[in-house]
């Protein structure tokens, strides 16, 4: 075992991974400094400096087990989450989703962990990674450039692929002749997503105007100098998913299945609005991140029949996201390999999504925590969503990108099921088993 000074933990982000890890720290009592460079050093992507500041969507996706996220946060919460703990608390209709005021989920995750009596936050960009103390690097997938570099040093290499956010409206701008209510398949309240459906000619129309919009330029620092991208696949820019054929998007963010407009008819296409807060007054166009220009997001996006006439609250950008190559330099308990007091958590590992990134640093936390108390860390079982994916981050054989989670990465089943649902119930229950196990013998 490693010696390492009884100082308080540090943690390098107040991201999701971050305050997750600090939580399972709190929880043993042992002390926490968390530094935040925001708001005095801004990203390009963040708007303030909120602890757990949600970017890309207020969705933390699907909620039910049998599907892989939602196992995944069934996880979480048996774990003792504070995201999943803050979410269900500030949770606004969704569907079969689970979406959050974003404002009320940073402020309960913030004052949670401000009010315990070993926590300490400070605001200020560190650019030096601890020799001997234990520290947990959850800084994010836009690490600042001198946090960077130094973290580049350790790893022997950088990895960078590009992320996009969508814009929000205002509901009072919407045109609601145009729009109507319904969540995919009537599932939640039916108030949960506001739908603008498109004709054939409306769609045709706004393939080509997206098709031919004008791109903001990556800055350097994005494009390594070179004004290249790389794209994560589970997060395409509407544009590029748009450009890979006509029909695309209809069999993507605007598939109409499961929606009929107010004649009852299914839409030829359709853009679906997810409210952004619990008083419904900000929307987000699902799956619609993207690089346009602001001017040209305006123009094409006004083509959404109900959206002629919106009130933009945000436009869509694009920025860098920064991660590890994991496989090569971590181990399976998220500890660098030849620095035993540093570990990594979030999506700088290579994880890709909130409650991915979320979940991650519950794993840190946990096994940093052990490591403070001269214990032996630990490796959540395969079996599980959680180990299911670290497994992945720390071993994958091929060319390493970020993941999201998925049953894919689970064991297959000890038997064959007739259908999918029926497969993923058992995955799901095999998962829930093992980690109950897992935390028993904790």
């Amino acid at each position: 075992m490693v010696k390492h000074i009884k100082s308080p933990v540090k943690i390098i982000g107040g991201g999701l991974a971050g305050v997750e890890a600090a939580w399972q720290l709190l929880k043993k009592d042992i002390p926490v400094i968390m530094y935040e460079m925001r708001p005095h050093k801004m990203t390009p992507a963040h708007t303030g400096g909120d602890l757990a500041e949600l970017v890309c969507s207020n969705s933390l996706r699907a909620a039910g087990t049998t599907n892989a996220v939602g196992l995944l946060k069934a996880e979480m919460r048996l774990l003792g989450s504070l995201v999943m703990e803050a979410a269900e608390a500030t949770a606004v209709p969704a569907g079969g989703a689970l979406a959050v005021d974003r404002k009320k989920f940073s402020a309960y995750i913030e004052e949670k962990l401000t009010s315990n009596p070993n926590f300490t936050l400070i605001r200020e960009e560190i650019t030096e990674l601890p020799q001997d103390e234990l520290c947990i690097i959850a800084s994010g997938p836009l690490t600042s450039d001198k946090l960077a570099a130094q973290i580049q040093e350790l790893a022997g290499e950088g990895l960078y692929f590009h992320d996009a956010i969508a814009p929000i409206v205002s509901y009072e701008s919407l045109d609601m002749q145009k729009c109507f209510w319904q969540s995919r398949y009537d599932k939640g309240d039916g108030t949960d997503y506001l739908n603008c459906p498109m004709t054939k000619d409306e769609y045709d129309a706004f393939y080509h105007a997206l098709i031919t919009a004008e791109l903001a330029p990556l800055r350097d620092f994005e494009g390594e100098g070179e004004g290249k991208e790389k794209t994560f696949e589970g997060c395409l820019p509407i544009e590029v998913l748009a450009k890979r054929g006509e029909h695309t998007m209809r069999y993507g963010p605007l598939k109409p299945v499961g929606l009929r407009d107010k004649d009852g008819n299914e839409p030829y296409a359709v853009v679906q609005l997810r409210r952004e807060n619990n008083e419904g007054t900000m929307f987000n166009l699902v799956g619609f991140q993207t690089r346009l220009k602001w001017g040209e997001q305006k123009r094409v996006f006004s083509m959404i029949p109900g959206l002629e006439n919106a009130e933009f609250l945000r436009l869509g950008a694009m920025h860098r996201n920064t991660y590890i190559n994991s496989p090569k330099i971590l181990s399976a308990d998220l500890r660098l390999k030849d620095r035993a007091n540093l570990f990594f958590a979030g999506q700088i590992t290579g994880v890709e999504g909130y409650v991915e990134s979320s979940a991650c640093g519950i794993a840190a936390g946990l096994n940093a925590a052990r490591f403070y108390e001269e214990k032996e860390t630990v490796i959540f079982p395969q079996q599980t969503a959680l180990g299911g994916l670290l497994y992945y981050i720390c071993n994958c054989p091929t060319a390493f990108q970020p993941m999201n989670v998925t049953f894919g990465l689970l064991p297959p089943p000890e038997q064959r099921f007739r259908g999918k649902q029926l497969k993923n119930e058992y995955l799901a229950k095999r998962a829930l088993d093992a980690m109950q196990s897992f935390i028993e013998e904790l």
